[in-house]
């Protein structure tokens, strides 16, 4: 199990793409499999399945709603009989064998969106290793198979491939997960910039090492300090806050304080959330925004143009889905919380939004080819940054942050956590939610652990670490 990691624009995707014969290489180099050289210019989808190359990607490819038999079966010839009808036993029986050599013990019959999204994927990995010849070597490449994948799942996930890999396959595993590859790669590669800077061997590894190959620089310019809160003025009070699975859930943030929530899925983390941006109407509790009731007895629920009035901002867990407009422009989706200001009576003032999109490429560090350009076409990092400084340039008094590193890569990590600690030090106030417990014990001033719906601990250092989070989160 070969591990592929680097920040975003380093190269990974293209290599992947050269790989599969969907992007031609330029002139030199060689890709050798099993024995068997190829000019890389030469190297086709068909030439790459020939030689044994087998895809996995981000966007895996599958129907939820087709049956796991027919998702196995796409790509290749349906088995028929009569009248071209498709022999359903046959498919069947197929995709039983086919099943087995990853592990998956379900029904062929079954509807693909009733299995989880761990268990998805592994019916990809399973299509992608059907139809194999023993006289072919092969190489399965994923391509960040874990990254919409809770802990658990993933941890699966890795396991499943390490039991192919003691069969003979190879894998070569792509993912911004550091804590994937440190203890589960055999080997470890890493890009910077189109280059290889290092092939090193995945024992005895550590992810403080792991960090410096791909950045450049140590772990500590990764997690920059967060500044001291300076003042004991509240920018968020909430009071027996109760909704969905939230039970009477009371929390104050401080101006220039970051507050981390910890906890495991469906104990209420992004429903909090949720409910202080006005999102999601609350069954019944007070949230306050400095001295502004926005939710309280006798007040009607808020929603989020009154929470942003009251100097409110959400960035929240599904970037594509509720963050971004992926095919609107980067200037479009910068300014997306400032149309009035650019509005004018015939129109948008299109000088001062171009003026103004730029220099928030330019101070937050938005690697884009252009501000017209859709969104869509910058990585995941920059996409985030861009709907950071969307709000930073609001200069809110309180952010709201669910999963703000999900999906990207260690350097844009540290990109990410040197704009809100500059947010921090102009006073605004940050409620984080983060799945990885490290990241909450390096950045924050003091996390609260949520389990089954209720805030049972407040840990401040020195007691602030993964270990401890971890237990409370598990067993209170």
């Amino acid at each position: 199990l070969h591990a592929l990691v680097g920040g975003n624009g380093s190269g990974k995707s293209t290599l992947v793409k050269l790989l599969a014969g969907v992007e031609q290489a330029d002139p030199g180099g060689t890709i050798t499999v099993g024995g068997q050289e190829l000019d890389p210019t030469k190297m086709t989808p068909a030439a790459a399945r020939s030689l044994g190359l087998r895809f996995v990607h981000q966007d895996a490819g599958v129907f939820p709603d087709m049956s796991i038999a027919e998702n196995l079966a796409l790509g290749r010839a349906y088995e028929t009989g009569l009248a071209g009808r498709v022999r359903w036993k046959q498919l069947t029986t197929r995709a039983r064998k086919e099943l087995e050599v990853v592990g998956l013990d379900c029904d062929p019959a079954d509807l693909l969106g009733r299995l989880g999204a761990a268990r998805q994927t592994l019916v990809a990995i399973a299509r992608a290793l059907a139809d194999l010849r023993e006289d072919t070597e092969t190489v399965l490449i994923l391509d960040e198979p874990t990254a919409a994948l809770p802990g658990q799942e993933a941890r699966a996930l890795l396991e499943t491939l390490r039991r192919l890999t003691t069969g003979g396959l190879a894998v070569l595993l792509i993912t911004h997960r550091l804590e994937e590859v440190v203890g589960v790669a055999d080997r470890v590669s890493v890009l910077r910039d189109g280059q290889m800077v290092t092939c090193v061997d995945g024992r005895g590894l550590t992810e403080d090492q792991l960090v410096e190959h791909i950045v450049g620089r140590p772990l500590g310019a990764v997690f920059p300090e967060m500044p001291e809160p300076s003042t004991d003025q509240a920018a968020l009070t909430v009071q027996k806050l109760t909704a969905g699975p939230l039970r009477e859930v009371s929390l104050t943030v401080r101006r220039g304080e970051v507050v981390g929530i910890a906890g495991l899925l469906g104990t209420g983390r992004t429903t909090l959330l949720r409910a202080i941006y006005g999102d999601l109407k609350p069954h019944s509790g007070q949230v306050r925004a400095g001295d502004q009731e926005l939710t309280g007895p006798g007040k009607t629920s808020h929603g989020p143009p009154d929470a942003i009035r009251a100097g409110i901002g959400y960035v929240p867990e599904d970037r594509k889905r509720e963050a971004i407009f992926g095919d609107l422009s980067v200037r479009a989706n910068l300014l997306l919380a400032s149309v009035p200001e650019f509005w004018r009576r015939y129109g948008m003032a299109s000088r001062q939004e171009n003026t103004a999109a730029r220099e928030l490429v330019t101070r937050f560090g938005i690697k884009a080819p252009g501000i017209a350009n859709p969104i869509s076409a910058l990585s995941g990092g920059n996409q985030q940054k861009a709907v950071l400084a969307r709000w930073l340039r609001r200069h809110p008094a309180l952010l709201l942050l669910d999963e703000p590193t999900q999906g990207v890569d260690i350097g844009a990590r540290a990109d990410i956590y040197r704009i809100i600690r500059a947010a921090v030090e102009q006073g605004t106030a940050v409620l984080m939610v983060a799945s990885d417990f490290d990241e909450l014990a390096r950045v924050c001033d003091r996390v609260l652990v949520l389990r089954r719906g209720r805030i049972v601990a407040e840990v401040r250092p020195p007691d602030l670490d993964h270990d401890h989070l971890t237990h409370l989160a598990y067993q209170g």
